[in-house]
């Protein structure tokens, strides 16, 4: 089987890394991929928002999967012109995207599927946001009602800064705010049959304890020792599968990787958000575990034969990975640093560094984006893949390097999240 990989990132990384280590899996290209990419990938100088060049890349290649990685392509309708030239695509079409294109669509989907989930409205001006604030009170939450790189929440107790945001943004779902520790529950469906994977958390924030604002993420780590014993069963229950069904039943049929962000809350799980593929940095740490191969679950994904395929299987143990982002980051992001250690940090038991904003410049590997890698480690127990994944980091190094110190830090000494 020849795949092909669309996007830039280290959630592409990471699943062109597992395609590699597929035994069914004869050839892996990406588009347009990044140098870490490179080492188990043919990469494609081509634009990944571009649908009708991803789709003549892909007949020119005679691709068997297209596998389109970011949400910004498959908003853009890349799956659809790959699907029209009769390619099997794992990722939804444009018009199921909208799950996570617009959080206010994604609201409609969830009140009319019965997934629970805060309680909001949809403001397009001021007198709206104010109503709705007033109505929640604080902690305020504002969304941008579209895609905003992980970036287009606030989360806040100042209302000046809460109204700043909603006037940047325009169009913005303002909610209830949900308490309690949040999860990762990703799901790989053909618009039928779907198989949950296990539950990762991610860490949004820049800085140690949850400070600073909000990013495409930190880091993650899977499994999560604190999580009820039934939550996958719950949430493929009452969220994943209804609605599966609700877009079913919309003639918009969701087939691809379905997102739920939740909140443990002291009233039940609660539905924060959706998205439309892989979130990452949640893939980096689950992939690692992954010990089913993955082309056989995303093909059955893509051709609506998921129910021939075997559910995913785990391998035991704990993963960790943590994000090195480069000077500025979220604010700004500094390019061109020279990155070194990756070498180091792989040559060590059970660590894998994913390249996410990087690039060669004069042979040398140099920054290139916000989130530049992620230091990826496996181990006996949460303890063990923490220790490894920080061994991993000190390894490497670019001028402006920042991460967090704490990524599973609470659940790896045996508390909750």
């Amino acid at each position: 089987m020849t795949c092909l990989v669309v996007g830039p990132g280290g959630r592409e990384h990471a699943l062109a890394r597992a395609l590699a280590h597929d035994a069914g899996v004869a050839a892996v290209h990406a588009a347009p991929g990044n140098p870490g990419i490179a080492a188990v990938a043919t990469l494609h100088d081509v634009d990944a928002l571009d649908g009708e060049a991803v789709a003549d890349l892909a007949v020119s290649l005679g691709a068997d999967l297209v596998v389109v990685g970011p949400e910004a392509p498959l908003v853009a309708g890349v799956a659809d012109a790959v699907r029209a030239r009769g390619i099997a695509v794992f990722g939804p079409t444009r018009a199921a995207a909208e799950l996570e294109g617009s959080k206010a669509f994604a609201k409609d989907v969830m009140a009319a599927a019965g997934v629970p989930t805060a309680a909001a409205r949809v403001c397009t001006s001021a007198v709206e946001v104010q109503a709705a604030l007033d109505a929640y009170g604080p902690p305020y939450v504002v969304k941008d009602d579209g895609l905003a790189a992980g970036k287009g929440v606030v989360v806040t107790l100042d209302r000046d800064e809460a109204v700043e945001h909603a006037a940047r943004c325009g169009r913005v779902v303002i909610e209830e705010f949900l308490d309690g520790p949040e999860v990762s529950l990703f799901a790989i469906t053909d618009g039928a049959t779907v198989y949950p994977l296990q539950p990762a958390q991610d860490f949004k924030r820049i800085g140690d304890g949850d400070v600073g604002p909000n990013t495409g993420g930190m880091g993650a780590y899977t499994p999560l020792p604190w999580a009820p014993d039934d939550l996958v069963e719950e949430v493929l229950a009452t969220v994943l599968q209804p609605t599966v069904d609700e877009m079913a039943r919309r003639g918009t049929p969701f087939a691809g990787l379905l997102y739920a962000g939740l909140a443990l809350t002291s009233r039940g799980t609660r539905v924060v958000e959706f998205n439309a593929r892989f979130g990452d940095p949640e893939t980096q740490p689950l992939m690692a575990l992954l010990d089913s191969p993955l082309s056989p679950l995303l093909v059955g994904a893509a051709t609506g034969t998921l129910a021939d395929v075997a559910p995913p299987a785990w391998r035991p143990g704990a993963a960790v990975g943590v994000v090195m982002a480069s000077r500025g980051y979220p604010e700004t992001s500094s390019s061109g640093d020279v990155i070194v250690g990756i070498d180091a940090a792989e040559a060590l038991p059970d660590v894998h560094v994913v390249q996410a904003g990087t690039a060669l410049r004069d042979g040398d590997l140099v920054t290139a984006g916000g989130r530049v890698l992620a230091v990826v480690a496996t181990g006996a127990d949460l303890a063990a893949a923490r220790r490894a994944a920080y061994d991993g980091v000190a390894s490497v190094d670019f001028p402006g390097a920042q991460h967090r110190t704490d990524i599973a830090a609470g659940a790896a000494a045996g508390g909750g999240a």
